[in-house]
C-alpha cells in the first residue's frame, strides 16, 4: 500500500509541480532531513508513534534477556532476522528514520529486543561488530552492530523482514552482547 501512494504522490507532484516546504529549515521534519519518513500528507513510518512506537531501552534495566537463534521467514520478527523499523536519532529530539535492526531476543508477548545497524565503517571499535553485507542494504555495504543502541520493537512497528544473519555471525553479536550486558 505505501508503494501504492508513493506512485501517486510523485505522479501528483510530477503534474503540479514541485511543493513548498510546510516546515522551516532546522526543525524536525525539515526538507533535506531525515524526519522518520513522514511528508505532510504521508503517513508516519511504521514504529515511528503511537503504541506500535519503537523504543530505545536501556540495556542494563532491561532484565533477563536470553539470546537464542530462530530465524523464521514467517511474517514475525525473530531472533537472527534483520527486519526495518524507525528508528530515532541518538540525539532524542523527535527525529529518526527507517533502517534496519538486528533482532537478538525475543520478550514476554511479541515484543523483540533488537540493535541498531549502519553502513559507517567502525573497523576495530569495540561498540560496534562487523556482520558483513546483505540483502538489508540495496547498496551491498557492509554493515556494523551497533551494541549501544537497543530498541524494543512491538509487531505494528516494523515495517518488513530484509532477511537473516548466519548463524556464526549472530553468535559474535551476541557473545558481544554477553559480555557487555550479562544477557545470555
Amino acid at each position: 500500500m505505501n508503494t501504492f501512494l508513493r506512485i501517486l504522490r510523485d505522479l501528483l507532484s510530477a503534474l503540479t509541480g514541485p511543493s513548498r516546504p510546510t516546515t522551516r529549515p532546522g526543525r524536525p521534519g525539515a526538507p533535506g532531513k531525515p524526519s522518520g519518513g513522514s511528508r505532510p500528507g504521508e503517513a508516519p513510518s511504521p514504529g515511528q508513534s503511537g503504541p506500535e512506537a519503537t523504543r530505545e531501552v536501556d540495556p542494563r534495566r532491561v532484565g533477563s534477556v536470553t539470546m537464542t537463534y530462530a530465524p523464521s521467514r514467517d511474517g514475525d520478527a525473530d531472533p537472527g532476522e534483520i527486519v526495518w523499523t524507525w528508528v530515532p536519532f541518538e540525539e532524542n529530539d523527535g527525529r529518526g528514520k527507517d533502517r534496519p535492526v538486528l533482532v537478538v531476543a525475543r520478550l514476554q508477548g511479541s515484543d523483540v529486543l533488537a540493535i541498531a545497524l549502519t553502513s559507517k565503517p567502525h573497523a576495530g571499535q569495540s561498540d560496534f561488530v562487523p556482520i558483513g553485507a546483505g540483502p538489508w542494504d540495496a547498496q551491498g555495504r557492509p554493515s556494523w552492530a551497533n551494541l549501544d543502541r537497543v530498541f524494543r520493537l512491538r509487531p505494528g512497528g516494523m515495517r518488513r523482514e530484509a532477511s537473516g544473519l548466519d548463524r556464526k555471525t549472530f553468535a559474535l553479536v551476541t557473545a558481544a552482547l554477553s559480555k557487555r550486558y550479562g544477557w545470555r
